[in-house]
């Protein structure tokens, strides 16, 4: 790449990201309500998209040959039972992530 397309790269970027930023500010005031459609996305589509990613992440384990979903299944596990005990997202998914890693590459 020449030196003006990188300038222009770095130029698009950032106006991308100062647009994904800046929009919803723009879009939705402090001083108005939140649309009900809005609030009910907030509320309804974090849970979806992780049901989603579940169903995603499971749709090739195979429970009748290889290692029959133990590290899956171990892993589960893992997650819920981080979160019941520190109740903080990202713990959860990165100790499961962790452990099945561990466990595909050590283990099974």
């Amino acid at each position: 790449m020449t030196v003006t397309e990188h300038i222009i790269t770095i130029g698009v970027i950032a106006l991308g990201t100062m647009l994904t930023r800046f929009l919803p500010f723009i879009v939705f005031p402090a001083d108005k309500p939140t649309p009900k459609f809005i609030t009910y996305l907030g509320k309804y589509l974090p849970p979806a998209i992780f049901g989603f990613l579940v169903i995603y992440c499971l749709k090739d384990v195979s429970l009748i040959s290889g290692s029959y979903g133990l590290p899956e299944l171990i892993s589960i596990i893992s997650v819920v039972l981080l979160h019941i005990w520190k109740r903080q997202m990202l713990l959860s998914i990165a100790g499961g992530t962790v452990i099945y890693m561990l466990l595909v590459q050590l283990v099974f």
